[in-house]
């Protein structure tokens, strides 16, 4: 009896976690004046080693529906012809607020909302450059982290303003490769985050092109979701120094839920392509 309560109490040791989650969440179409930080530090003892599958599909099923508003805002940007030449990204971005608010009760953004245009397309998430005018046959993307019923989505597309033939392409290919990326990604059953990093530039230079980001994904949740334990680790990211397994459990035993970035960089025209999704789905599940 005394060995098995030292080996519970140093099992339970082994599954003590401290759970650090920061709750940021924007209102404003251009500016971050309106910020919220929430730290929330908990601390739990667990036994649940090989997940929770009926969890793990409620999970899926609510991300689904959150990216399924994105995907209807998006389609309404589209339907209201409201990427066009002569007008400003922070109008655009201004524009397609309103219409989040408005048409689809979208109150919160868990990340800044962009739109870029021209060589803007080429910067990072963390750059903020300046304010351009969309030209004729020019590239824009939208990237925007709508909260829908508190849970989180991703989703950016990116728009050829004109009928350029390379910028058409670009945009088609950062597309296919994005769909082809995802397609073995599921046929993964262990994945460290860092090989899966270089997967992805390797695919943007077998399309001649430049791969832009400093990620390639990050996991997404409820309304927030969780955070490292040391907010400058990109322990939760798809980047080059995360040696983790994708497919490791959360610290409760559930299954963590991906975003796929893809960020395609045409240096020779200076101009970028960006799609940004899901990739915790197959083709079915959008029809359920």
């Amino acid at each position: 009896m005394k060995s098995l309560i030292i080996f519970m109490a140093v099992f339970s040791m082994l599954f003590l976690r401290e759970n650090k989650r920061h709750t940021t969440y924007f209102t404003d179409a251009t500016d971050l004046d309106m910020m919220e930080i929430e730290s929330k530090m908990s601390v739990a003892f667990f036994i649940r080693p090989f997940g929770n599958d009926e969890k793990d599909k409620e999970t899926k099923m609510k991300l689904l529906n959150a990216q399924k508003v994105a995907t209807q805002l998006f389609e309404a940007v589209e339907k209201s012809n409201l990427i066009v030449a002569g007008k400003s990204e922070a109008q655009l971005n201004e524009e397609i607020s309103k219409l989040a608010t408005e048409k689809f009760n979208i109150q919160k953004h868990w990340h800044k909302k962009i739109v870029r245009s021209g060589k803007n397309t080429m910067s990072i998430y963390n750059d903020n450059p300046p304010d351009r005018i969309i030209q004729e046959d020019d590239m824009v993307f939208v990237d925007y982290g709508i909260v829908a019923n508190g849970w989180e989505s991703d989703f950016a597309k990116t728009y050829v303003v004109g009928n350029n033939a390379k910028k058409i392409k670009l945009k088609n290919d950062v597309e296919k490769a994005w769909r082809e990326t995802q397609e073995w990604y599921l046929r993964q059953t262990k994945l460290k985050a860092s090989d899966f990093f270089k997967f992805i530039t390797e695919k943007a230079k077998q399309y001649g092109y430049t791969y832009g980001g400093e990620i390639a994904g990050h996991i997404v949740g409820e309304f927030p979701h969780e955070q490292p334990v040391d907010p400058k680790s990109h322990d939760l990211d798809i980047h080059p120094d995360n040696p983790y397994d994708m497919f490791r459990l959360d610290p409760y035993g559930n299954k963590r839920f991906w975003i796929l970035e893809m960020h395609f960089v045409d240096k020779e025209n200076q101009v970028g392509a960006y799609v940004e999704k899901l990739l915790d789905y197959a083709v079915s599940d959008q029809n359920k």
